[in-house]
């Protein structure tokens, strides 16, 4: 119970630190705009894009990126609702969080897993894409904790579990 008290007490802090970084306002205009890239809707247009206009991986590309959504999903579902941990703006005093999230919860950020998801996929299926696949996630994730509803332990579980979701998703369609 210490350790988890201790990871908790860290993570705040670290969640504070970033709070407090040199032109914070420009970051979080950003993070915004970022943060919109990873919300649901895109990933259905992108499988079903890739699915349409590339016929040698994008079947593939869409059914791997189902299986492994329908795995990520419940889980992600699963932790937050049983953890419960709070968001940054329920926990700490005097905070506000720079948009509305969309639950009380913050573990993990679902918005970074999902992102990690989609970078494994399309790293695996088109590595040419991995670079900018790689450097695009955990802006996502960082976005996340720019705007307030996500502390760093949050991005990184999420950016854990979106990859490992991903590569069960390449697997079960592999077999």
């Amino acid at each position: 119970m210490r350790l988890i008290q201790a990871i908790l007490h860290y993570d705040q802090n670290f969640f504070i630190w970033f709070l407090r970084r040199k032109h914070y306002a420009q970051l979080v205009a950003l993070s915004y705009w970022l943060s919109k890239t990873g919300d649901g809707g895109w990933y259905v247009c992108l499988g079903a894009a890739v699915y349409l206009l590339e016929p040698n991986y994008g079947p593939l590309f869409l059914a791997s990126g189902m299986a492994a959504f329908s795995l990520e999903r419940p889980l992600y579902f699963l932790l937050k609702n049983s953890l419960r941990r709070g968001r940054p703006q329920t926990r700490i005093l005097g905070f506000q969080s720079h948009i509305v999230p969309a639950d009380e919860f913050s573990f993990p950020s679902g918005h970074t897993s999902a992102a990690f998801l989609v970078a494994a996929l399309c790293a695996w299926f088109y590595p040419n894409t991995a670079l900018w696949a790689f450097l695009w996630a955990p802006l996502v994730g960082l976005s996340r904790i720019f705007l307030g509803v996500h502390y760093p332990a949050d991005v990184i579980v999420g950016a854990l579990m979106g990859s490992a979701c991903a590569l069960v998703g390449i697997w079960s369609v592999a077999q």
